[in-house]
């Protein structure tokens, strides 16, 4: 504990800060105003929208290239592959990953990441943030930053508000008040203010004196569970126990999930920010954006001449003003303005840039339907690799399988349906019951109905095959997990 408590005093001598400062990433939300792309099972974090790296690979390293502490990173328990395969894409080391078995909104999320923080140093500081936000101004960040620190250090709660450059109406405000006497550049909240309407956004604009509320705080571990304390106590209660049931494993910390499932569910605003009497604000013009749409990726992009976003298989005529994204068949447009079409594999989105924040009632739809588009795509990632169903009919179903280096899925058997294995790139070690079968490409194996088997890739590349199913009922439920090297049980 105390190696880790100096190594901590490293890292503020190491950045251009002078404090230490342990980020947190949140890595909960689903993201559903930027779907078809960005959906509950692999959202909007994990996708490249502005550069070649994931958005959550951006947020790890903005706070990595400012010489920060190694992150604590809160995730949804399903999530925690892909989110340990993305910090190691982006070769960031020593992250802790925090478990959530439920999602139960900001509060819960931040005090169990200040709860773990504490047990190494109470007064370590804490720069709270989501995974998905884009800043295009770093150095102006680190500016505010700093400041942020000084008066987090003094006891302060601080949240970075963003000068607004129009009537937004799908941020939430802050009144900015009386600045702090002992820290320049930070001010007292006056007040919180819920996402307004068009015509209140406009009148806070025009007046001056409001920023946008970014979602992004510093703060000690000490201060926030102090005031948590106070104004939530019930949240506090519930995820100190959850976390002292914890149990860990390589970089992942499982929360105790009876525990936190019993957290009320309630956001870091609702809980502390808007309540405490030590909120304050950084004013901060750093280019920042919580692409909660996609006219606020068209606003991001790079522009033609004729002010169109292209990305993918795209051709665009007489068009203007446009989002056009494919990650799938080609997509052409024609004579439209201000318009966004996304293209996906299994769906095709197109809206008026003005209706942006309504996709999010489509989604709302598709899951009231039931259909598996509102929440899952077409390919399915895994922590061995990925699949994704290429044909379904009447008792069969075509899937394509990866599976990375020296991995291999579960030990399992199913009751309802057989499959034909057929190799097409790599070496595939196949258990059947007794069996170990070597298969190399253009090879196949045959799995009967309840068999007992494994696929493995002992090779240094990607293994590629095509899997048949066939049987009365196809559903990924019918699995029965042997034995898992992931720690999967259903």
């Amino acid at each position: 504990m105390a190696g880790q408590i100096t190594q901590a005093g490293v890292a503020a001598k190491a950045n251009s800060l002078g404090f230490a400062v342990t980020p947190v990433i949140l890595s909960g939300g689903s993201g559903s105003r930027l779907w078809p792309v960005s959906r509950a099972s692999f959202p909007k974090q994990f996708w490249p929208l502005l550069s070649d790296k994931s958005l959550i690979q951006d947020t790890a390293l903005r706070a990595a290239n400012a010489g920060l502490g190694a992150p604590i990173v809160v995730c949804n328990e399903e999530h925690r592959f892909v989110v340990a395969e993305h910090l190691r894409g982006a070769a960031v080391a020593g992250s802790r990953i925090l478990l959530e078995p439920a999602g139960r909104n900001s509060a819960p999320a931040v005090t169990a990441a200040a709860l773990l923080a504490a047990e190494d140093d109470p007064n370590t500081l804490l720069w709270i943030m989501a995974a998905d936000a884009a800043i295009g101004d770093e150095q102006a960040l680190r500016e505010a930053l700093a400041k942020a620190c000084a008066a987090a250090q003094g006891g302060q709660i601080v949240t970075f508000g963003i000068t607004p450059d129009k009537p937004e109406t799908g941020y939430g405000y802050i009144e900015v008040g009386p600045a702090l006497e002992d820290v320049a550049g930070v001010h007292v909240i006056s007040r919180f203010l819920e996402k307004p309407e068009r015509a209140g956004a406009e009148a806070m604009l025009a007046a001056g004196g409001y920023l946008w509320n970014s979602g992004m705080f510093v703060f000690t571990a000490k201060t926030l569970l102090e005031e948590m304390q106070i104004h939530a106590p019930e949240v506090l209660a519930a995820v100190r126990k959850a976390l002292a049931g914890r149990k860990e494993d390589l970089d992942f910390v499982r929360l105790d999930a009876a525990a936190f499932k019993a957290c009320p569910d309630i956001s870091l605003d609702y809980a502390v920010a808007e309540r405490t009497e030590r909120a304050a604000v950084v004013p901060a013009n750093i280019g920042w954006s919580d692409i909660g749409s996609w006219s606020a990726l068209w606003e991001l992009g790079a522009q033609d001449e004729s002010g169109n976003v292209a990305q993918g298989d795209v051709l665009l005529e007489n068009a203007v003003n446009c989002y056009v994204r494919s990650d799938g068949m080609l997509t052409a447009v024609v004579g439209l303005q201000d318009a966004v079409v996304v293209t996906t594999e299994d769906a095709v989105l197109a809206l008026h840039r003005d209706h942006a924040q309504d996709v999010k009632k489509i989604v709302d739809r598709l899951k009231a339907a039931k259909r598996h588009e509102g929440i899952a795509h077409n390919r399915m990632y895994r922590p061995w690799g990925f699949y994704e169903s290429l044909i379904a009919g009447d008792r069969f179903q075509v899937k394509r399988i990866v599976v990375h280096p020296g991995n291999k899925l579960s030990l399992q058997k199913h009751f309802h349906r057989a499959e034909h294995w057929v190799v097409v790139n790599g070496t595939a070690l196949v258990t059947r019951e007794d069996e170990k079968i070597m298969l190399r490409e253009n090879e196949s194996v045959y799995l009967p109905l309840g068999a007992v088997h494994r696929l493995e890739n002992p090779g240094k590349i990607n293994l590629e095959l095509i899997e048949v199913q066939s049987g009365s009922y196809l559903g990924e439920d019918d699995i029965v997990r042997i034995e898992d090297t992931y720690g999967r049980t259903g």
